[in-house]
């Protein structure tokens, strides 16, 4: 365990000093490698959150008993990682933490809120439209036949991290607005009765236009994730057509993959 130092004491950040580090020095593991990880984790699970201060490098290597091109290294690595920003005058300070999410038939809002990343919803557009040719191939109903057109954008620590579009049959369920801003649609899907089976789902990326850029608080041509995923119900049915574009900063897809028999 690294020990603290009563100078690193007066001048680390108060929820930095908060931390145990566990740093086992007879590791293979490079020291600057299980700084960043335990870093990374405090900041994932919101124990470190945006603003936060970490201090500069030379109280960090005297409060943990490190070498100060091991603390330089494990701060740029977060730096690199979007994590954390060198301030001027100011010392280290924590930007944000990437969304991962696992590949598997669930709610973005569930996610986030179960990785303690306090999601919040704005609806943008809620109303009954026309099905496009492409949204009514997804959902199994008519061309121009009508459909619920939802658009969310999606923010965790008060930062944009998803705009959300979906189309539902409009006689699916009652989608009022003021109930999808507290909590995730697959939640309000599960209360009306409706069981989520399966679904097909395509992930990509593309540049932001100025539109998205503007909205997700990107730069225009910056890289998006783009995710397509029809859901369909216990009973075979599409219950949800989804569009979703996530800021590629801040959202990761985690995947698991196994070696076929």
């Amino acid at each position: 365990m690294a020990k603290t130092g009563d100078r690193a004491r007066s001048t680390a950040a108060p929820a930095l000093s908060s931390l145990d580090f566990a740093l086992d020095r007879g590791s293979p593991v490079p020291l600057y490698h299980q700084l960043a990880q335990q870093l990374e984790a405090a900041i994932e699970h919101g124990v470190l959150i945006p603003g936060n201060l970490l201090g500069n490098e030379v109280d960090l290597s005297v409060r943990l008993g490190l070498s100060r091109p091991t603390v330089r290294q494990a701060i740029q690595s977060l730096v690199d990682k979007g994590l954390l920003v060198r301030r001027r005058g100011v010392g280290t300070q924590v930007v944000h933490s990437q969304v991962k999410r696992p590949l598997e038939l669930s709610s973005l809002y569930d996610d986030l809120e179960e990785a303690g990343q306090g999601p919040t919803t704005e609806v943008v557009r809620n109303e009954v439209v026309p099905a496009s040719c492409d949204v009514a191939a997804a959902l199994g109903v008519a061309e121009g036949s009508e459909v619920t057109a939802l658009e969310r954008l999606r923010r965790t620590h008060g930062q944009p991290v998803a705009l959300l579009c979906n189309f539902l049959p409009s006689a699916l369920l009652d989608l009022d607005s003021a109930r999808l801003e507290s909590t995730g649609l697959y939640r309000m899907m599960r209360t009306a009765g409706i069981t989520l089976h399966s679904a097909r789902q395509t992930v990509g990326a593309r540049a932001a236009t100025a539109e998205e850029a503007a909205r997700l608080d990107e730069r225009e041509g910056a890289a998006l994730l783009t995710m397509q995923r029809t859901a369909y119900d216990d009973t075979g049915r599409p219950v949800e057509y989804g569009t979703h574009i996530y800021r590629a900063s801040r959202y990761t897809f985690d995947f698991q993959l196994l070696v076929r028999p």
